[in-house]
């Protein structure tokens, strides 16, 4: 009986070995990997001798914008002041597209005739135009002029007819 009970216990304790062995062999193979796609980014910015050879580290300037000094006001045309701002800058010219001659339609909106001689209608930039503020003066009582909601719409500058 003694020998019956010895070798049903070595079967068990061979077992739970290898079940022990093969449950975490997965775990002391992940934590020994170098596998460095999986670790965050590094920024470091103290110098090394790579980097200070080059002492640029610093990202270029942006463009200055030409048309505004850095002195000079600035209001922010949107909605209907924005609109009104582009017929003006357009009504006068002689291409087609969306570079030529806009017109106002009956119900105060803007628009422009393709190569095709088809209505296209003009949306005013979701972040609104930028405009010196002497020449946006004009546009003050307007939905849309620096961000007010309030104002004149493009309804009564539409052409009578």
């Amino acid at each position: 009986m003694d020998k019956i009970l010895l070798k049903g216990r070595k079967l068990t304790q061979t077992v739970a070995l290898l079940l022990t062995t093969s449950l975490s062999a997965p775990l002391f193979v992940a934590c020994g990997s170098s596998n460095t796609a999986n670790q965050p980014p590094v920024y470091d910015n103290r110098p090394t001798a790579q980097n200070t050879a080059n002492r640029n580290t610093y990202p270029p300037r942006p463009q200055a914008r030409q048309g505004l000094s850095t002195g000079q006001k600035v209001a922010i045309l949107a909605g209907a002041a924005a609109l009104y701002y582009l017929y003006n800058q357009h009504k006068n010219k002689q291409e087609q597209g969306a570079t030529g001659k806009y017109y106002l339609s009956k119900n105060g909106r803007v628009y422009y005739r393709d190569a095709a001689g088809r209505a296209q209608w003009v949306t005013p930039p979701p972040g609104g135009i930028r405009v010196p503020e002497e020449q946006a003066r004009q546009y003050q009582d307007f939905q849309g002029y620096n961000g007010r909601t309030t104002g004149r719409d493009l309804t009564d500058l539409a052409p009578v007819q």
